[in-house]
């Protein structure tokens, strides 16, 4: 049997289990009315609705109406807002049976369980559509999450990365072949590594090598995410690819290269470093977890932060919300908001935004996701507090509605105050 069947049987003995749990099936009764009633709504994309309700029917929003009746969430004490969207995680990257770090963990019972787990926390911390990049694995986890059968957010993923390695690459036309075979395994987007790390390393790809992936890709109707440092920022961006993850030693000429050509930029401003130093004893393991590189990587927290301070400078550019969640931190993804804001200087509203209607255009999905607007998916979680005045709420998320199923409703004195402080 095939690695990806193997999954799918395990998904599906999954999807048994919780068909049990009515609750937990993203599609709602047809026609099902709810009504929220709300006194702060942050609308996604940078205006604040007050003392008002939103209507819901199955799936979406049907309208904004502060006179509609009966009130089904009366979440009047809370700041309402739309789904959050994280546009890089690996949301199968799990910790072993051992304890070490398994990356995308295999194809065992454990590790399909461990992957749903993972969802199942991203959805409770308020993120219901997420960019996972990198695994096969994501598929069947995409697609029972899809059906209802298990709690999760929604899923885009790329099956199979691309991997720059110079010449061993491929040519031109073998990346197109590729990129094509990516789409035919249900690929919803392409990822491509075509730089080494963070601090140093040479581009990976050549441009005629990334003009050809970004090329072919947009041929089929499929997004690039490029990780991408230093001069393959801007060759990626001369290239044509959708969005740049990291940018770390772009230069500001290459920032605005990618305003100009609408490009976006997804930087990371702590989880990611903070877990691995966090987790280092489950990490560490030559060649790519090295006691070198955990000793570079608190110094590398504000050297992030610093570039996205330089990237928020240039007009126009468009910078999304994307953590790189990695095992450790799969519902902790909303840190990186409070690293954003407190530490790199971003304005609150502006960080709402990446995640919600920026973050809904960079996945192509601005007309379903990351508003509250008619017409739009029920995708409505609310916090305790206001992260426009406390940048620290969005720990506490105390209701989530994906798709207009509620997963997530309770009281705001069930979380602990000090949620989150492990960073």
């Amino acid at each position: 049997m095939t690695s990806a069947k193997i999954i799918i049987c395990i998904l599906s003995i999954l999807a048994l289990s919780t068909s049990l749990e009515p609750s937990l099936s993203q599609t709602p009764a047809p026609k099902k009315r709810i009504v929220i009633a709300a006194s702060t709504v942050l609308d996604g994309k940078g205006h604040v609705l007050h003392n008002t309700r939103i209507v819901i029917e199955g799936l979406k929003i049907i309208s904004i109406d502060p006179k509609a009746e009966p009130v089904d969430y009366d979440l009047r004490a809370l700041t309402v807002l739309p789904g959050w969207i994280d546009a890089h995680v690996h949301i199968t990257w799990i910790f072993g049976p051992d304890g070490k770090n398994a990356m995308q963990g295999g194809t065992t019972p454990a590790a399909a369980y461990a992957a749903a787990s993972n969802a199942e926390q991203t959805l409770m911390a308020g993120f219901t559509t997420v960019q996972s990049v990198g695994s096969p694995a994501d598929i069947p986890l995409r697609d029972a999450i899809a059906r209802g059968s298990i709690p999760g957010p929604r899923i885009l993923t790329s099956a199979d990365p691309l991997f720059g390695q110079g010449e061993k690459t491929g040519t031109p036309e073998e990346i197109r072949a590729f990129v094509r075979k990516q789409k035919q395994a249900g690929a919803d987007l392409i990822k491509i590594y075509a730089a080494g790390g963070m601090t140093r390393g040479a581009m990976t790809m050549s441009q005629e090598q990334l003009n050809a992936a970004c090329d072919e890709a947009k041929k089929l109707g499929l997004r690039t995410l490029v990780h991408a440092f230093r001069d393959a920022v801007r060759a990626a961006t001369l290239a044509g690819c959708t969005e740049i993850e990291h940018g770390l030693g772009a230069s500001d000429d290459d920032l605005k290269l990618m305003a100009e050509r609408g490009t976006y930029l997804d930087p990371q401003a702590g989880l990611l470093l903070e877990t691995y130093l966090q987790f280092k004893d489950k990490y560490l393991a030559p060649p790519y977890y090295t006691e070198e590189g955990f000793a570079a990587m608190p110094a590398l927290i504000p050297a992030h932060q610093d570039f996205i301070k330089r990237a928020t400078k240039i007009p126009g550019l468009k910078i999304v919300y994307g953590t790189d969640a990695v095992a450790g931190a799969h519902g902790r993804n909303a840190e990186d908001f409070i690293h954003r804001v407190r530490d790199a200087g971003v304005d609150p509203v502006a960080a709402m935004i990446s995640a919600n209607s920026l973050g809904a255009e960079a996945l192509g999905m601005a007309d379903q996701i990351g508003s509250i607007a008619p017409g739009l998916q029920a995708d409505i979680i609310a916090l305790d507090g206001d992260p426009l005045k406390d940048i620290t709420s969005v720990r506490r998320v105390v209701f989530v509605m994906k798709g207009g199923t509620v997963y997530k409703n309770i009281s705001p004195n069930s979380i602990p105050a000090n949620t989150g402080a492990q960073n």
